[in-house]
C-alpha cells in the first residue's frame, strides 16, 4: 500500500463525518441517524458506491434541507469527499465505509428517503452482483420508506438495459428514463434533477471526454 494511501486510511480514521462499521455486525447507528448524526428530521439519501463521494457531496451542497450519505468500502477514495465536506462545513452529509451487501446491518426500516446509484460497477460476468439487481434491491425495501426513489445514473448499456429489464420483470414503477441523459429535452426533466445533472464524477468525467453517452432511470420498488 502506498504512503498517499496509508496517510488517506489513517486520516478518515479521525473524521467525525466517516463512519466504519464492523463488517456483519449491527452498526450502533442503525435507525439513529437523523437524531444522532444530522440532529433533523429531513430526508436521508444514500449514494451507493460513492466513490470519491462527488454527488453526495454536489449534492449536500445544492440541497441543504436533505441529508446525505456516501457509502463505499474504499475509504482512500472517500477521503476526498470527506476531506471536502469537512473544508466546507457541511453538516448535512456523511459517509459510511462498508460493503453494500452489509448496508442492512446499517439502516432500520423505513429509515431511507431516496438512493442513488451512480456509476456503479457493471459486473458483466456477475448479474447479481449489480446495484440494480433484484439481490441488492431486495436488501433495500428493507430500509426505503414507501414511494422512496432510486436513481440510476451510468454510461453502461450493459447496466442501463439490465436495469430497465429488472424494472420491467419485478413489475417497480419506472418514473423516468433516458438513453441518453444529456439530450433530453428539459422540458422531460424535473427542476430538481437539472439542478442535480450538473455534479459530475470523477468516471464520468473521464466517460463523457471518450464520448461516452449517458444513461439515466428513476423507479420506484414500493
Amino acid at each position: 500500500m502506498g504512503k498517499d494511501k496509508i496517510r488517506r486510511f489513517a486520516a478518515i480514521k479521525t473524521y467525525s463525518n466517516v463512519f466504519e462499521p464492523v463488517i456483519g455486525e449491527t452498526f450502533y447507528m442503525k435507525g439513529k441517524w437523523k437524531a444522532d448524526y444530522f440532529k433533523n428530521e429531513h430526508p436521508l439519501v444514500l449514494e451507493l458506491g460513492c466513490g470519491k463521494g462527488e454527488y453526495s457531496v454536489g449534492m449536500a451542497r445544492k440541497f441543504r434541507y436533505k441529508n446525505f450519505i456516501g457509502v463505499d468500502i474504499k475509504g482512500a477514495r472517500m477521503f476526498i469527499g470527506a476531506t471536502e465536506a469537512i473544508e466546507e462545513n457541511l453538516n448535512n452529509v456523511g459517509f459510511l465505509r462498508t460493503k453494500i451487501d452489509f448496508i442492512n446491518d446499517c439502516f432500520e426500516a423505513n429509515e431511507i428517503d431516496e438512493i442513488w446509484l451512480t456509476f456503479s460497477d457493471p459486473q458483466p460476468k456477475k448479474p447479481n452482483k449489480r446495484l440494480s439487481s433484484a439481490v441488492f434491491i431486495d436488501r433495500y425495501k428493507k430500509m426505503l420508506k414507501p414511494g422512496a426513489l432510486i436513481h440510476l445514473k451510468t454510461d453502461s448499456d450493459l447496466l442501463y438495459d439490465f436495469t430497465m429489464e429488472e424494472i420491467a420483470t419485478h413489475g417497480y414503477e419506472l418514473l423516468f428514463s433516458s438513453n441518453d441523459l444529456y439530450a433530453e429535452s428539459t422540458s422531460n426533466i424535473s427542476e430538481e434533477l437539472s439542478d442535480i445533472l450538473p455534479i459530475k464524477t470523477h468516471y464520468e468525467k473521464l466517460f463523457t471526454a471518450k464520448g461516452a453517452i449517458i444513461k439515466y432511470c428513476c423507479f420506484k420498488v414500493n
